[in-house]
């Protein structure tokens, strides 16, 4: 049921803006899409994903788990195609601690998973703040709303002190203290231990982001300033981890439509980018259904060598 309603959700966000944000307008600029600027998006998303899986390998290794890279980037994937399919972006993750396990038990398997995908939000937000104080400082930069620059201001702000709150409840007594002391331990221990190889993977992976969505931006003729790509576009990519909808169908494109007239494009314009951005993320995931189209043979094999030892 909550699957069917996150469906209905985002489906309804996608006809309303339809009407608002002039959907036929948007499916003419889809339809004559420029292919190349596609396929650079999509190596861009496939880079990303690389590097991703790479991080993780780095982030995982101090917590007592080894992967392989070609490891790492199989299981990468596969959780890439779970969380496209399914609500809030963080099951397929789920799943990649649970098959992590194995060496070093469930609480640093999914440490590992949860503060490697922090240390790419982390990389994001830091290239939004750094955007949003350029353009507001500079002129020429993003010409910012009245309407918008409270709420990204707060963004900031709560992003700005929730470390240093982390690091105050870690003097708290009791349980609560002692829980958020191990995290804030596990968190330095994983991130910092090669801090500098670290921050260029997740520097890495938001670049390739942004420029996955700049070039689907461009494949539709709606091509944004370098400034409003590193202010905006983490802004609409923010909205993914929203999990009313799959893997944030509905919402995106409602940011996009919004924001986009900020950098001087329509709506419509932000609509045909968003579902181009959309598409193409589809489409540079599918290589993690290969794990699952093997899985099936190897499962069906094993009953028979189950079997056969019995025997």
């Amino acid at each position: 049921m909550i699957r069917l309603a996150q469906i209905v959700v985002g489906a309804g966000l996608l006809a309303l803006l339809w009407h608002v944000a002039d959907g036929p307008a948007a499916l003419r600029l889809l339809s004559g899409a420029d292919p190349v600027w596609l396929i650079a998006a999509f190596l861009a998303l496939g880079l990303q994903t690389v590097l991703s899986a790479l991080r993780w390998r780095l982030t995982a290794a101090p917590l007592g788990i080894t992967l392989t890279a070609r490891k790492a980037i199989g299981e990468y994937y596969l959780a890439q195609v779970v969380n496209q399919s399914l609500p809030g972006g963080m099951i397929g993750d789920a799943g990649r601690a649970v098959r992590a396990r194995g060496q070093a038990g469930l609480l640093a398997s999914g440490q590992a998973v949860v503060f490697e995908r922090l240390a790419g939000q982390i990389a994001m937000f830091v290239v939004m703040t750094a955007a949003f104080g350029i353009t507001l400082a500079l002129p020429g930069g993003v010409d910012w709303p009245a309407w918008l620059i409270a709420p990204v201001a707060v963004i900031v702000a709560v992003g700005l002190t929730l470390p240093l709150v982390l690091a105050a409840a870690t003097r708290m007594p009791g349980r609560v203290g002692a829980a958020v002391a191990g995290f804030w331990r596990a968190l330095r221990l994983a991130l910092m231990s090669r801090w500098r190889v670290q921050v260029m993977l997740s520097l890495g992976t938001t670049l390739c982001n942004l420029a996955a969505f700049a070039f689907c931006a461009r494949a539709v003729d709606a091509g944004l300033p370098l400034v409003a790509v590193l202010a905006l576009v983490p802004l609409i990519l923010f909205t993914m981890l929203i999990p009313f909808t799959i893997s944030g169908w509905g919402i995106r494109e409602g940011a996009a439509a919004a924001l986009f007239p900020i950098a001087g494009a329509t709506a419509s314009d932000g609509l045909a980018t968003s579902i181009a951005f959309g598409l193409t993320f589809l489409v540079a995931v599918v290589p993690g259904v290969i794990p699952l189209l093997l899985r099936p043979e190897a499962q069906a094999m094993k009953p028979a060598a189950d079997h056969h030892v019995d025997r």
